[in-house]
């Protein structure tokens, strides 16, 4: 089971991650979405195409644009379309 851990809570887990470019994409039902808030961040990536992104919020402190994702992905990358990811300090297990 891979676990994405931020302030010392499981924001997200699941055993059907896509793995892009070093990084574990998990399916959007296995977030727990109370910890997650929409950014208006947008970065596009060539072969992936535009991604938004999530701020976490955990015991009131929060890591903006930790989460990304891409709403719709070029052709390239349609296994990861709706997949969220982590950074700025998040620890991906499993």
């Amino acid at each position: 089971m891979t676990k994405a851990i931020w302030n010392g809570v499981v924001v997200a887990e699941s055993d059907q991650c896509e793995s892009v470019e070093g990084n574990k994409y998990f399916p959007a039902d296995a977030i727990k979405s109370e910890y997650f808030k929409e950014s208006s961040t947008h970065t596009t990536c060539p072969w992936k195409g535009v991604a938004s992104y999530y701020s976490l919020v955990v015991d009131g402190k929060e890591n903006k644009d930790a989460a990304w994702y891409y709403p719709e992905t070029k052709d390239a990358a349609k296994n990861i379309r709706g997949y969220i990811a982590f950074w700025k300090g998040v620890q991906v297990t499993g």
